[in-house]
């Protein structure tokens, strides 16, 4: 596919400094000296003000308004997964360097009171901690495949999913739109070939459509999961070679390397094979999935409509906010 770049965008420009500084803030810096994010001392780890969260929460509500007629079913899974069902799923294959664990205190009294000198000294006081069942999930859609799995075959229609979620990756990074924990809107679809990449191009002219409206410079590109090591490499090849997956990306840190704020994925029948998930007539079923970054499309909306919220376009205010 080629790149749909938008011909009507404005180019992108690097935000005026504050005052009379002699060197201009960073985009991050100017995100915390106006309270949309909040410092954690963790890099990629940041609270959220109130303006920031309420342009996520109009970006949530203004996706369940393109999909509503779809009548998908929704589905909120918590932060967390099944330890089983995410080594089942192939993840740690793939991208061992973003998995997240949650480890919890196992140990006797005498192990608390080593905890509690560690501590105190400032040393290392995890020695006693061991993995729970529970890891951070790495995209929203990952818990639902085994849900789905446990109903049997498909109807002939196959099935849609709503799904949102927190998610963890760990890759700390001082660029803002590279968080650790960020929130993933997903639609899920399970089908034949036919049905989930009939799914994907619908989304992808609803994402695209959705980003024009929103004033924000775009292009969708094919693209490749950031998949672990040499078979890796592999891998993200014959992702990009077969059209798998395809990213909306909008200039944030720079027009060099924009932000995927939106991406569409085929997964074929990965997930259906690995879930024993079957269509109606016995085969396997293929899923597809549209992911929107949430955090990401704010702070794209931040750094092209500028940190005012009250100061950005009145059509753009009106998609969000009516």
């Amino acid at each position: 596919m080629d790149s749909l770049a938008d011909p009507t965008s404005t180019p992108f420009e690097a935000l005026p400094s504050a005052g009379d500084e002699a060197e201009p803030r960073s985009f991050l810096d100017r995100l915390f000296d106006r309270g949309h994010l909040v410092r954690t001392g963790i890099d990629g780890l940041y609270g959220r003000g109130g303006d920031f969260e309420s342009v996520v929460e109009a970006l949530d509500a203004l996706v369940s308004r393109l999909g509503a007629a779809d009548g998908a079913e929704r589905i909120r899974f918590p932060p967390g997964m099944s330890r089983p069902a995410f080594e089942r799923s192939g993840y740690l294959k793939g991208f061992p360097n973003l998995a997240g664990t949650v480890h919890s205190f196992c140990g006797d009294e005498a192990a608390h009171a080593r905890l509690l000198a560690c501590v105190e000294a400032g040393k290392d006081w995890t020695e006693d901690q061991a993995c729970t069942d529970i890891v951070l999930t790495p995209a929203a859609c990952y818990p639902l495949y085994p849900v789905a799995a446990a109903r049997g075959p498909l109807p002939a229609e196959g099935l849609l999913f709503d799904l949102q979620s927190y998610c963890f990756r760990h890759e700390p990074s001082v660029e803002p739109t590279r968080m650790q924990m960020f929130r993933m809107r997903e639609y899920v679809r399970m089908g034949s070939p036919e049905q989930v990449l009939a799914f994907r191009e619908v989304w992808l002219e609803r994402g695209t459509a959705m980003m024009r409206d929103l004033g924000l410079p775009l292009a969708v590109d094919p693209a490749n999961d950031p998949f672990f090591g040499r078979a890796g490499r592999m891998l993200a090849n014959n992702q990009r070679m077969q059209g798998l997956k395809f990213e909306l990306n909008v200039p944030v840190n720079s027009t060099e390397q924009p932000t995927a704020c939106l991406s569409f994925n085929y997964h074929q029948d990965h997930f259906g094979s690995t879930w024993e998930i079957g269509q109606a007539d016995g085969a396997v079923a293929h899923t597809a999935c549209v992911g929107f970054g949430l955090e990401r499309i704010t702070l794209a909306l931040l750094r092209h409509h500028g940190l005012d919220l009250a100061a950005w376009p009145a059509d753009v205010r009106k998609q969000l906010w009516g």
